[in-house]
């Protein structure tokens, strides 16, 4: 059975940061394209960041480039959103999602593709 869990969130101020991190299991973890979700009260879940299999390509959206890293540890069956310089238009339910298909044959930053999600970790921003 296919496990993601995500930790990390909580409650920062504007300008600061926090480290997400999404443990897999059930999975042969280097088979999968991971990815990063969130979704902001009364909107619609939008993609944040993805990794192929080993890290060498990533994908970011244009609201937190340059700001948000994704990093994939393959030994430790965890992929890792770093967030700096953290807004307050970042609090978010943060969503962790895998996919079993190749980098070269999705489209990242589409829902679709992910076949399993996490239950979400709260990341909230204060002014």
């Amino acid at each position: 059975q296919v496990q993601l869990v995500e930790s990390g969130g909580g409650l920062v101020q504007a300008g600061g940061s926090l480290r997400l991190s999404c443990a897999a299991s059930g999975v042969t973890f280097t088979s999968y394209t991971m990815g990063w979700f969130r979704q902001a009260p009364g909107k619609e879940r939008e993609f944040v960041a993805a990794i192929n299999w080993n890290g060498g390509s990533t994908y970011y959206a244009d609201s937190v480039k340059g700001r948000f890293t994704i990093s994939r540890d393959n030994a430790k069956n965890t992929v890792y959103l770093q967030m700096n310089s953290l807004k307050p238009e970042d609090t978010a339910v943060y969503y962790c999602a895998a996919t079993s298909r190749r980098w070269y044959l999705m489209r990242p930053k589409e829902l679709h593709y992910y076949d399993y999600w996490g239950q979400g970790t709260q990341v909230t921003v204060s002014s």
